[in-house]
């Protein structure tokens, strides 16, 4: 049997809806032949994609495995065949915030330098994985662990991603001007704590496992994005912690950052799909080694 476009598109609605008669709904066609392409999916690949044994279906690990290489391939062929690409095949690289940090007006330069017949187009997408899992990037600047296990770890959406370490970066505190832990050089975990802390559930990094079990923070806020983040943090409602590159990239009135002394680094990763969605992602992984390696030659 030959797989078609249809068959990943069945798949991707099941698993994004959670039951065949709402798929079947979002893709306007009949249960009976949703369920049907499904099983000849599930037989081309010899395995159960989906467990049926339940009344709301769930992915078997063979599911789990093919779900973000289905999202990859469906948006690849949407964006092969998207019209207003046809003159140019942009690479897209997704990042939830900060991109590079100060990094990222050279890599561009460079990258425009380099590879003028490439449009490099930089996605902010609130979300872990920046747009990763679903496809909408080739590539993704994601800040979390690299499967040590650490806070804030597991941005990478599963198996099937080429995982590099960039850097570590130094964490900071954000708070408000006029808090007194603004006028300090530097700040504590456990100065925070005594704080309501910020944490953005949609991209962010920072949970209250940071801190020791026994010293957590007396109270969270949650927030949607980084907008959301540091408008609390300036209305005096909370405070929060992030990265340097936070602190560069994004400076905001009410909002004064201090380095965090005793919090441990936040890994910096470039990730892409692997096999890649664009035949450039590998040059620009060597161009945003380069760079980085370029800044910290400069520094020394």
């Amino acid at each position: 049997m030959t797989v078609e476009l249809r068959h990943l598109r069945c798949f991707l609605a099941i698993a994004e809806e959670g039951g065949v008669t709402r798929a079947a709904r979002r893709l306007h066609v009949g249960q009976p032949a949703l369920s049907r392409t499904l099983r000849q999916l599930e037989a081309h690949l010899g395995v159960l994609l989906v467990d049926r044994s339940t009344h709301h279906l769930e992915l078997t690990p063979a599911g789990q495995a093919l779900l973000p290489r289905a999202r990859a391939a469906v948006a690849a062929v949407e964006a092969a065949l998207d019209p207003a690409t046809l003159g140019d095949w942009p690479l897209r690289l997704g990042h939830a915030w900060s991109a590079l940090g100060d990094h990222t007006t050279p890599l561009l330069r460079a990258w425009q330098r380099d590879h003028p017949d490439i449009p490099l187009e930089l996605r902010r997408i609130e979300e872990r994985t920046a747009g990763l899992a679903q496809g909408r990037v080739d590539a993704a600047l994601l800040r979390g662990g690299t499967g040590s296990g650490m806070q804030g770890d597991a941005p990478v959406p599963g198996k099937g991603f080429h995982v590099e370490l960039l850097r570590t970066e130094p964490r900071t505190a954000a708070v408000p001007a006029d808090s007194p832990l603004a006028a300090r050089e530097s700040v504590t975990l456990a100065d925070l704590a005594t704080h309501p802390v910020a944490v953005n559930t949609g991209s962010g990094s920072t949970r209250p496992e940071l801190w020791p079990p026994h010293a957590r923070p007396v109270a969270t806020l949650s927030v949607a994005n980084t907008d959301d983040w540091l408008a609390a943090i300036a209305a005096g409602r909370a405070v929060g912690v992030s990265v340097e590159s936070t602190a560069r990239m994004h400076p905001y009135p009410g909002v004064v950052y201090r380095p965090l002394a005793d919090a441990p680094g936040l890994p910096l990763l470039l990730v892409w799909p692997d096999p890649p969605t664009h035949p450039a992602v590998t040059a620009l992984a060597a161009l945003i080694r380069d760079v980085i390696n370029s800044s910290a030659d400069q520094g020394s």
